[in-house]
């Protein structure tokens, strides 16, 4: 094979590539990225812990044990009846549901209403009925994760506990947090059920009054409101049930909305409240309602055009008697005219 021939022409150069550089705003971002990923790992990983330093699961409850098998739930509020001297034994259910042991601490107190009528207890030395009558096996019970204790409660009543209905309650506390269970504890014996409605006032479009439990027994009033002014009937509302349930000896200042009262009238508002058991009251108040501010500015009105009469009176007066309308003493002159004309007729007699 013949050798092939050196290859001839000229060679060709080949331009280096254009050098791209990032703008100045790339490079900075560049640099600051290494950064904000640094500072996101830094926050992730407290958050991470934080996190496992919360309590999981939810929170411990305490409720009556459940009356009977199967039922799981137990009951709302303790229900307890007894004679005067008697013992009465029931059960406090406390629920951990979370994976760590809580200790929770166990009190008796009475309950009283608040002045809008709520539901309170006492603190921890000013019970002197159910919550003293309150015993429980442990003051303080320590249930593990996931676990449920059932914590015997005893109530003492007194030989001289009056008859009627004792309110009152168990606190639990402990992780935290209180909760209140409440007892229901009635004494056998006669039961008063007794209600008044007090102190009824109207003012800015709200009616005010006062409920008095003046009976032994918790009661639930419904009330029924009306009121009537000079040309009719204001107002007329069907009785309904306030959400309030007041205890024996106790009182609640509450209030009714009225937004449309009259403009001008004189009305009398009358409250009737009833509750169970025969208990009922009535009251009634009068209010007026007056623009004041039409009838003030009238009010000045006539007090300055009654001012303008006056005074023009007073000047037609001092015109009508020739004397200076504003009062001062004739001048010299005039009194030297007179008493020259009165000797002048008194030489003509002579």
């Amino acid at each position: 094979m013949p050798p092939m021939p050196p290859l001839t022409g000229h060679a060709t150069r080949t331009a280096p590539a254009p050098v791209v550089r990032p703008p100045a705003a790339a490079r900075r971002l560049a640099r600051v990225l290494p950064l904000l990923a640094a500072l996101w790992c830094t926050l992730a990983t407290a958050a991470v812990a934080g996190a496992t330093e919360q309590p999981s699961g939810p929170a411990w409850t305490a409720r009556p044990a459940a009356s009977g098998p199967g039922q799981d739930e137990g009951r709302p509020y303790f229900y307890l009846e007894g004679l005067p001297g008697s013992v009465l034994q029931d059960r406090l259910s406390v629920t951990n549901p979370g994976p760590e042991p809580v200790t929770v601490r166990l009190r008796g107190a009475d309950a009283y209403n608040t002045g809008d009528g709520g539901f309170a207890v006492r603190g921890a030395h000013g019970s002197t009925g159910t919550g003293s009558w309150l015993r429980t096996a442990s003051t303080e019970v320590t249930v593990p994760g996931r676990t449920r204790a059932d914590v015997p409660v005893s109530f003492t009543v007194p030989e001289d506990a009056r008859p009627g209905d004792h309110p009152g309650a168990i606190v639990a506390e402990g992780g935290g947090r209180s909760v209140g269970v409440r007892v229901q504890l009635r004494v056998g014996g006669p039961t008063l059920a007794a209600l008044t409605v007090e102190d009824v006032t109207v003012s800015g479009g709200t009616i005010h009054y006062t409920l008095v439990n003046r009976g032994n027994a918790v009661l639930v009033p419904r009330l029924s409101v009306s009121a009537d002014g000079v040309f009719g009937a204001l107002l007329r509302r069907d009785a309904r049930t306030l959400p309030v349930e007041l205890l024996p000896g106790q009182r609640a200042r509450l209030t009714e909305p009225w937004p449309d009262t009259p403009a001008l009238d004189s009305a009398t508002v009358r409250l009737r409240v009833t509750a169970a058991g025969g208990a009922h009251g009535e009251a009634a108040a009068t209010a007026a309602f007056v623009p004041w501010a039409p009838v003030t500015g009238g009010a000045l009105l006539l007090l300055g055009t009654a001012a303008a009469v006056l005074y023009g009176l007073r000047r037609r007066r001092a015109a009508r008697w020739g004397a200076p309308d504003d009062g001062a003493a004739p001048a010299p002159g005039h009194r030297q005219h007179s008493d020259e004309r009165h000797l002048v007729k008194a030489g003509a007699e002579s």
